[in-house]
């Protein structure tokens, strides 16, 4: 019979492995054998045998989501198995891709968020700046108004006002503005017989024998927007006109035309108690030269609308004293005109 080796022997289960020679000649057993080789005599089971192809994906950490001012409406995950050694070397298909989608609800205070603009984001355009009033020009110019003066040699009366207002400016008559008391005045202090529309302005010195001009030409809204040099300045200008026709007596409409004569005059301002309306003495007469002593001045009270610092029963205390004086004037005038010294020169009186 031929010789066969015995089997290896078992002792408490445990088996003794064969020792053979690798081609190195080298001893090894089949705990040095590749992953991929199943041990020989080793006693498994159905369940061992299922365990050597079970596949066990390593956990993948995953970075925390970033923070954000808006949630996303969709946040897809994606699921990698992770490559591990594994006993047999089998070519392994890559599991699908998980898709995971979660609805979320959006805030109205995250939805606002999403449409704002970024931070960084700054806006170029400006709000518009209010605009600033026209200033006015500083200089006068008689192109400005289309009133013109009436100064006729040797007037009675040289009637003076502060500067003509838009609509006198406008229309070209003094006093134009409804509300101004001056065509009132006049009647009312018995200067003229009747009451005079704005439209007479040019028929007064023929009428009454009294003329019209202004110590400052621009026109204005009212007379405060004047600057104190701009009426200094017409002094000179208004002296060379009185000295010019000679009338007999200057009456000054307000009585910022007197502080301002004053102060060319005198080379100050007027204290309050040197001020007072009426007539003034006779070493401030207007127009002075060798030969002639000048004009009277009056100082009557300023007819303009805007000026409240009197009542009307005031300003005419004041015109009336005027009044008194230019009516007998007048008599004197008409007598040598040759008229009959009624004082109405033909006008008819209301």
């Amino acid at each position: 019979m031929p010789l066969v080796e015995d089997s290896p022997l078992e002792d408490n289960n445990t088996q003794i492995l064969p020792t053979t020679l690798n081609p190195d000649n080298e001893a090894y057993n089949g705990d040095h054998d590749d992953d991929n080789d199943v041990p020989v005599n080793k006693k498994t089971s159905f369940n061992g045998r299922l365990n050597q192809y079970f596949h066990t994906a390593k956990p993948t950490s995953s970075a925390p989501p970033a923070l954000s001012s808006i949630k996303r409406t969709a946040t897809t995950t994606t699921t990698r198995p992770s490559r591990t050694s594994s006993p047999l070397k089998r070519k392994r298909t890559t599991p699908p891709t998980s898709t995971t989608t979660t609805s979320t609800r959006i805030t109205r205070s995250r939805s606002r968020s999403s449409t704002s603009t970024p931070t960084s984001t700054t806006s170029t355009t400006s709000s518009p700046r209010p605009r600033k009033p026209p200033t006015p020009p500083t200089t006068s110019s008689a192109s400005d108004s289309l009133l013109t003066d009436t100064i006729p040699p040797n007037l009675t009366l040289l009637l003076v006002g502060v500067n003509p207002g838009i609509l006198t400016g406008i229309t070209g008559y003094a006093y134009a503005h409804p509300s101004n008391l001056f065509w009132k005045l006049l009647h009312w202090s018995g200067i003229t017989p009747i009451r005079h529309p704005p439209s007479d302005t040019y028929k007064l010195p023929e009428l009454y024998n009294i003329g019209n001009t202004n110590i400052v030409e621009r026109p204005t809204r009212d007379a405060s927007m004047l600057s104190k040099k701009e009426m200094d300045a017409g002094v000179p200008i208004l002296e060379a006109k009185v000295r010019e026709k000679r009338p007999e007596a200057v009456c000054l409409v307000g009585k910022s035309i007197w502080e301002a004569v004053w102060r060319v005059k005198v080379g100050r301002g007027i204290r309050k108690e040197e001020f007072r309306y009426g007539w003034q003495d006779e070493g401030m007469n207007m127009g002075r030269v060798e030969g002639w002593e000048g004009a009277r001045v009056f100082v009557a009270t300023t007819t303009s609308g805007l000026a409240a610092g009197m009542s009307v029963m005031e300003k005419r205390e004041v015109w009336d004293e005027l009044g008194r004086w230019v009516v007998e004037r007048r008599k004197v005038w008409e007598m040598e005109k040759g008229g009959d010294g009624d004082g109405s020169d033909g006008v008819k009186v209301e």
